[in-house]
């Protein structure tokens, strides 16, 4: 329900204000261009949204918003751009509309996103001709440029929107933003369009709750291809800037603003990995630090969703498409004919950012920061060194360790040698280094050459005594699966133990080399895979297990009626001996 539009016509300090209209002014860019409005004391402002109502208590007492919503100078409006009428309704005696994002989140829906955006644009420029407004500025993103897979560097305002979109959004926002464009000059309508780069800012519900989502899932531990790709981003509040500074140019009817668009960023190109790792650690979340080539990661996804475990597969394209490529904009143009400038810098607007976060940021310490909890992957790896390396705690040393076995591997069974003859080459190599690695004299070249102590080739007593008590604690856990299996009382150990043996022999039959490889590549995935989705797994695991143990009774109760039948002195008895088969 709108406001008293008598506020549309006070005054302020004998001046006269204008009116403008921002149709989305609830989402993340409407927010801060409202604010900034606001603050100008110049404009009253109506708030156009598709938001039922706008609360007083929603928002901070102290806010200009606030203020503004009860001294009169700010209206809010319901408005369905898909709705002429109710467009006509926010707009009608407005001087300019700035026109926001009106469809903040995500949808697969085509119909519901072509009638917001594109007929939504269509309904706006025909409400403002009609109401006779001066000027109209539409925010679409600079993704409408981005080619797949093609890297941009210092791209200008002249470069086509491309034939293939990264998404039906981009899409859609394209055909919007062309059909503001061709409405310029028509019924004294001005028209230009602000094009940012990757916006960002407190309330953002797409770029960093995104990668929240990564980093919880795990997959922000990688730096995918080199992790040199530079791209821009754009604080919340400089694109707010930049929309008042085009209002101020259509305003004195400057030739090279109307009909134009502009690229908007921080001018501050950074790396992504170095803008990710600024964001999360700001959150409490591990930085990325394991360099993975893209290729490996699509194969990751494919896997994934193959698995059909729980991933927006969207958001993870999304992230792999920024981190891949370089994107770097030319806003030469902005600076010049609107005269645009950044207002908060790039390390202001994430930390303004993270500390809007810090709910997220509380919980993510909770859960990835404090490991007195320890997951059931930890439980089953032993709560030690191999825990840590096979879950990566520590990704450099998880990794030199998969690599150490890799060349291991390489060494003892690719090399084309027997087993043997790599064994004595190896301590042949070892030998070989460490005397020559002796005879290295103290300093060279300035440097000091450490000495290897003679201890660091001994193994202590306490090690030797931990070691030898694990294999005997294993020698003595055989024992008893041994021994349980012989008296018959676990059913289910038996099922394992023969499925498990019968595995190998399949596997040894036909290339135990292969299956190393597999297996060693498998235990640095498989238990961190196995914490990242602990629930998802242990369902399906008992699930899988309360099944085999149904179909292991049902057949054991088969098996062994008729071969009771065929016992002497048991196949003529009228009664039926009665057995009970322990199947839990």
């Amino acid at each position: 329900m709108a406001m008293n539009d008598d506020a549309n016509n006070n005054v302020n300090n004998g001046e006269d204000l204008k009116t403008c209209v921002v149709l989305g002014g609830r989402g993340l860019i409407g927010r801060s261009l409202v604010t900034r409005l606001l603050k100008l004391d110049n404009w009253i402002v109506r708030v156009a949204d598709s938001d039922s109502s706008i609360q007083l208590d929603e928002l901070d007492d102290d806010s200009p918003l606030s203020q503004a919503l009860a001294s009169g100078r700010a209206s809010y409006f319901h408005v369905d751009v898909r709705n002429k009428a109710e467009v006509i309704r926010a707009i009608e005696g407005a001087v300019v509309v700035f026109y926001a994002d009106t469809l903040d989140s995500c949808t697969h829906d085509f119909y519901s996103s072509y009638t917001i955006i594109v007929q939504g644009a269509r309904n706006v420029v025909n409400a403002c001709q009609e109401c006779k407004v001066k000027q109209l500025i539409y925010n679409s993103p600079a993704d409408i440029v981005f080619e797949i897979g093609r890297d941009i560097k210092e791209g200008d305002e002249s470069l086509p929107c491309v034939g293939k979109f990264g998404s039906m959004l981009t899409d859609l926002k394209a055909q919007a933003e062309a059909m503001v464009l061709l409405a310029n000059d028509i019924d004294g309508l001005s028209t230009c369009a602000i094009r940012s780069s990757n916006v960002f800012g407190p309330g953002d519900k797409q770029l960093v709750p995104l990668l929240v989502h990564m980093a919880k899932s795990g997959w922000s531990k990688f730096i995918v291809g080199t992790g040199k790709n530079v791209c821009e981003f754009t604080y919340v509040e400089n694109v707010a800037h930049a929309n008042v500074c085009a209002e101020e140019a259509l305003s004195s009817r400057m030739v090279s603003v109307s009909g134009k668009v502009f690229f908007i960023t921080n001018l501050e190109p950074i790396k992504f990995s170095d803008f990710v790792s600024a964001v999360l650690n700001g959150l409490g979340y591990q930085r990325p630090v394991i360099t993975l080539p893209a290729v490996v990661i699509k194969y990751l996804i494919f896997l994934v969703n193959l698995m059909r475990l729980k991933m927006d597969s969207t958001s993870v394209n999304r992230v792999l498409e920024l981190s891949s490529c370089t994107r770097t904009l030319n806003c030469s143009s902005a600076q010049k004919y609107i005269g645009y400038s950044t207002v908060v810098s790039l390390q202001e607007g994430i930390t303004l950012t993270v500390e809007s976060f810090s709910h997220i940021a509380q919980d993510s310490i909770t859960k990835y920061g404090d490991f007195a909890e320890q997951s059931k992957a930890n439980k089953l790896l032993g709560n030690g060194k191999a825990a840590d390396i096979l879950l990566w705690r520590d990704e450099k040393k998880s990794f030199n360790c998969f690599l150490s076995l890799v060349l291991f591997y390489y060494w003892f069974f690719l090399c084309g040698r027997t087993f043997i003859s790599s064994l004595s080459k190896l301590l042949l190599l070892i030998i070989v280094s460490l005397s020559l690695y002796g005879r290295l004299p103290s300093t060279v070249s300035g440097v000091t050459v450490p000495r290897v102590p003679s201890s660091y080739f001994e193994i202590s007593e306490a090690s030797m005594r931990n070691t030898f008590s694990a294999i005997g604690y294993m020698w003595n856990s055989g024992c008893h699966l041994v021994e349980s299996l012989a008296q018959g009382e676990d059913w289910n150990a038996f099922i394992m133990i023969v499925a498990l043996l019968y595995s190998f022999k399949l596997i040894a039959s036909h290339s135990l080399i292969l299956a190393t490889g597999i297996a060693l590549i498998l235990a640095f995935n498989v238990f961190f895979i196995y914490e990242q989705y602990e629930e998802e797994i242990d369902g399906a695991v008992t699930s899988l297990l309360i099944h085999t143990r149904k179909a292991g009774g049902w057949l054991l109760m088969n098996l062994h009626s008729p071969m009771v039948s065929l016992l002497p002195g048991r196949g003529t008895s009228s009664e039926k001996p009665s057995y009970t088969f322990k199947t839990e």
